[in-house]
This record gives structure tokens, sequence and C-alpha cells, in this order.
């Protein structure tokens, strides 16, 4: 894609964050945090991206009309609904924007409808349930090394995911740290819902919507994506910067995750934050560790497998 392609996608990303006008002030300022840090490794001002889509409201005819091939155009639309289905299935507002945008990017109503659909599973998910692609894990695991053990391995796996161009493989990493902080607070005592979990996330300052916007950016800019379903476009070494965020950040959350539970949900909502963000410094150190390995998966991950473990 060229600049103005790129541009027309992160265009797109960002209004279908903001489609159904519920983001609270933190998930407005994980967004911009995240516009800001795209920005820094691209020619692209997405920082003044940002702003358009949040004051100006582009039409969205005007911003898709960049996108000409059909892989393109798919793939934006593939993105947006990710991102309207990041927090829970789509609301009235954002089913409204994917209508429009399927028009305008003329994605047929099948194909459509199909990928809608699956990410409406995934965004619903069960919290129960485990993922075995890649090592064994224990469902509710009944010690600290069991533990230790679980979030290593989900954290390596959502690495693995990150290097993958599939938006199906990105839209994989939010529900397994869901199901790894379910899996937590259970080993601890705790029976935990989907809005606890969400909840935790947000305070850490992990937004599930801004995540996506990130995770899609990445690739987007770091040259990784090409056509619909491919393979390692663009080489690993060109996604190891989004692998290692999806790394640090799910390591980062489940061992934040496990001292609140441990310690009888009594840390604040600023202790969980700066715990969250130490612990964040150390995951980025830990990561190179396990470079190879993430790499491995990510070449013999079967991703439909994957899929339906989440779901079920």
């Amino acid at each position: 894609m060229d600049a103005s392609q790129q541009q027309a996608v992160l265009t797109i990303c960002l209004m279908a964050a903001f489609a159904d006008g519920g983001n609270d002030e933190r998930e407005r300022a994980e967004l911009k945090r995240v516009a800001d840090a795209l920005g820094t490794d691209a020619t692209l001002d997405v920082a003044a991206i940002y702003h358009e889509v949040l004051l100006a409201r582009p039409p969205l005819a005007t911003v898709a009309a960049a996108l000409t091939a059909p892989e393109q155009q798919q793939f934006a639309y593939e993105m947006a609904v990710a991102i309207c289905d990041a927090d829970g299935v789509s609301s009235p507002q954002e089913q409204g924007f994917l209508a429009e945008l399927a028009q305008v990017l003329r994605i047929p109503a099948a194909p459509a409808r199909e990928f809608v659909r699956t990410a409406d599973a995934l965004a619903g998910a069960p919290l129960t349930g485990t993922s075995t692609v890649g090592a064994v894990v224990a469902a509710v695991p009944d010690n600290a090394a069991e533990l230790d053990k679980m979030i290593l391995h989900y954290a390596i796996l959502n690495g693995a995911l990150e290097l993958l161009p599939q938006s199906l493989a990105t839209m994989a990493i939010i529900p397994l740290q869901m199901k790894m902080v379910y899996a937590i607070g259970k080993a601890h005592g705790f029976e935990l819902d989907r809005g606890h979990v969400k909840d935790l996330l947000a305070t850490m300052g992990v937004g599930i919507t801004s995540q996506y916007v990130e995770q899609f950016g990445r690739k987007l800019l770091g040259g990784l994506l090409g056509g619909i379903g491919g393979g390692l476009l663009g080489g690993l070494g060109r996604a190891s910067t989004g692998a290692a965020f999806s790394f640090a950040t799910t390591y980062a959350l489940g061992q934040v995750a496990k001292r609140y539970y441990a310690g009888g949900r009594r840390i604040d909502a600023a202790g969980l934050q700066q715990a969250f963000a130490e612990m964040l410094g150390e995951a980025k150190q830990l990561q190179g560790r396990y470079t190879g390995q993430m790499a491995e998966q990510a070449r013999t991950l079967d991703v439909g497998r994957l899929l339906s473990e989440i779901r079920q």
C-alpha cells in the first residue's frame, strides 16, 4: 500500500473505534496515545488523522475511495469489524457504520456477513476453556509455577499471532488475554465475568479497542499486510516490534493479575497502573529470550483450529 492507502485504512480504523460514540475518557486517552506512538515510526501523521476523525468526521465514501484493490477493501473492512467488536458484539450504531462501510468498499454481502458472524463469535467467546495450540495449559492452575507457565504460554502465543498478517489472528489476542485473566482469578477462588475482566484491563491501561487499533496499525505501517489470508508477508523482522508488544502486554497483564487476585483484589487503580507499567518494562526485556519460539509458532500455527478453541 502507498501512503494514501495506508492513511485511508488508518482513518477507517479510527472511525470504527469512535463509531458507537461510547468511548470513555480512558479509551480516548489510549487511542490518542496509540496515534502518537504509531506516528513516531511512520511517514504518516497519525495524530493528525486521529484529530480529523474526532473533530472533522470525514465522509466515509471519500475516505474509502483511496482503496481501489479488492484485497485492500476487504482488509479495511475486516479491520473495522474487529475494532467495532473489540469490546463485545457490535452495537446498532456500529452495525450501521459497518453496513455503510461494506457498501462504499463494495464488499459482497455474503462474505461481509460471514466475517461479522466470526467476529461476533470471537467477541462473545466464553471465558472458560483453554487453548492447547502450541502447548498444554491447565484450565485452572493450582500453584504459582503452573500459573507462570500458563502466562508465558499465552505471551508467546500472542506474540506469534502478532507476526501473522491475517486479521482473524490479531482478533484472537484479546480473547486469549481475557481467558488467561479468568483462569488466574479462578485459581485464586474468584469467579469472574466478562465485564470485570474488561474493566481490569482498562484500569491497567490495556484498552481493548485501542489495543486492536495499535496491533492493526503496526502491521499496516510495518509492511506486513498483503493478500487476505496470506503467509508471513514482509518477513518476520519487520513484525518483531509488534510481536514484542503483544508478548510484553500479555505477560505483564498476567503477572499483575496474579498479584492482584493473590492479594484478594485489594490493589487500587493507581497501584494496578504502576504495577503494570513496571512489569511491562520487565516483560520487554524478557521477550528477547522467546523470539525464536514466537517465530516457530507463527510458522506452524493453525489459526483456524485456534479460533475454534477460543469460541468453544
